[in-house]
């Protein structure tokens, strides 16, 4: 009698593992593969530090970003900090996460699809998103990050498969946020938003594309740009880590940035640059 009992648990707990390893299979029929490493395409540097809005121009001004008169000034008192050694309107350079959009042009990108949740993650100092395509509405009240929240709705082709995922993100985001190094900036509210179309190239699953296009103040218009991504055909790849701050020489203290020179010392970033104030620490003799 406890033999066929136990028969009987076991014959249940086998079929609901059959029922739930074919639900998983056929969850994963219907999504697209989006399996693997992506490398972020560049056509114009090919290069990790080369992290931009619009893939296709250079940074900074050859951006044409659609800038309001005052932002636009951002961006030129930005650049004139950074000619004399400054960080400018760039605060990526403290490790502090770049958020939206430019989290999506770091170079290495992996999209991990679940029926609830859409994962990208990320490496450096922006390690990932949650695009939720649970159904659910959008909070009362969101916490302000710098990715923000994100909301997304599958589209189904012809055949019923899906193909694209649709998402907006909404803030209020932490900022200051920059689009790239050169310190081109976002509305000081912090209030942006986004629209994304990500899906498959029609002609070659290995390449992805991320179709953004950016709700901000400090622009004139929306700003629309085509990022794109190659798969690496590597099955088993290598994932590098790059902690932003491992090797960070950048310190800043107050509103200055100054250098960490390889002997441990600080440095100036500018030229005449006064020290920081040390008024909380007792006097030192000079070291040789």
């Amino acid at each position: 009698m406890v033999y066929r009992s136990r028969t009987g648990i076991l014959v249940v707990a086998i079929g609901l593992l059959i029922t739930v390893g074919t639900g998983q299979a056929a969850d994963d029929a219907k999504h697209p593969n989006w399996k693997g490493q992506w490398f972020a395409d560049d056509p114009i540097f090919h290069s990790q530090l080369a992290l931009v809005f619009d893939p296709t121009k250079n940074p900074g001004p050859a951006q044409q970003a659609p800038l309001t008169p005052e932002y636009q000034k951002v961006l030129e008192d930005s650049m004139a900090d950074q000619a004399k050694g400054g960080i400018g309107n760039y605060p990526p350079a403290k490790c502090v996460p770049g958020g939206m959009p430019r989290m999506m042009a770091l170079p290495t990108q992996e999209f991990v699809v679940t029926p609830e949740t859409t994962y990208i993650l990320t490496d450096g100092s922006d390690y990932y998103r949650r695009i939720f395509t649970d159904g659910r509405d959008w909070p009362k009240d969101i916490t302000p990050t710098y990715r923000g929240y994100s909301i997304g709705q599958w589209i189904a082709g012809d055949d019923g498969h899906l193909e694209i995922l649709e998402v907006e993100t909404r803030g209020p985001f932490k900022g200051p946020r920059a689009y790239d190094g050169a310190g081109l900036p976002l509305h000081f509210d912090n209030q942006s938003s986004f629209k994304e179309r990500i899906h498959l190239d029609k002609a070659n699953p290995n390449i992805l594309h991320d179709e953004i296009t950016v709700f901000d103040h400090a622009l004139t218009r929306p700003w629309s740009a085509d990022k794109t991504y190659r798969r690496n055909p590597n099955p088993h790849p290598n994932w590098p880590e790059s902690p932003c701050a491992e090797n960070n020489a950048t310190v800043v203290i107050g509103r200055e940035n100054y250098f960490l020179s390889a002997d441990g010392r600080l440095m100036p970033a500018k030229k005449d640059q006064a020290p920081p104030d040390l008024s909380y620490f007792k006097s030192q003799p000079s070291r040789p």
